[in-house]
């Protein structure tokens, strides 16, 4: 499965966590706004989070995280997106399926990331 395959679970997660205003990067999907794109300003790189939602006005952004060999670009965005996720007083979700969970946990602490780790089922 790839990621786009992993998106509706981590949105019905979401909502049933109380999250409202939820963008998703669903391209063929007309339900859901794309969230903003970001980009680092050293290199102009863009990045677009998995699914965003807000609970009392906090912003919060949830990542599927999938077992790959290119990490150096996964922990920008991750490290991007924390940071955006603390300034908006919300927090990055680190969505893991089974079998990447304990790839998604050495992520965090191996690259000091602020985020929560939820395994998908």
């Amino acid at each position: 499965m790839n990621k786009q395959d992993y998106i509706p679970t981590v949105i019905s997660w979401a909502e049933a966590h109380g999250f409202e205003e939820i963008k998703a990067n669903l391209p063929d999907d007309d339900d859901f706004e794309t969230p903003i794109s970001y980009e680092r300003q050293n290199d102009e790189e863009a990045f677009v989070p998995d699914v965003t939602g807000k609970v009392f006005s906090e912003k919060s952004y949830f990542e599927v995280i999938l077992k790959t060999d290119k990490t150096r670009r996964l922990v920008s965005k991750l490290k991007l997106i924390s940071v955006l996720a603390g300034r908006r007083g919300g927090k990055l979700y680190m969505m893991a399926p089974k079998g990447h969970y304990q790839f998604a946990k050495s992520l965090i602490s191996e690259n000091h990331i602020g985020a929560e780790l939820i395994k998908l089922s």
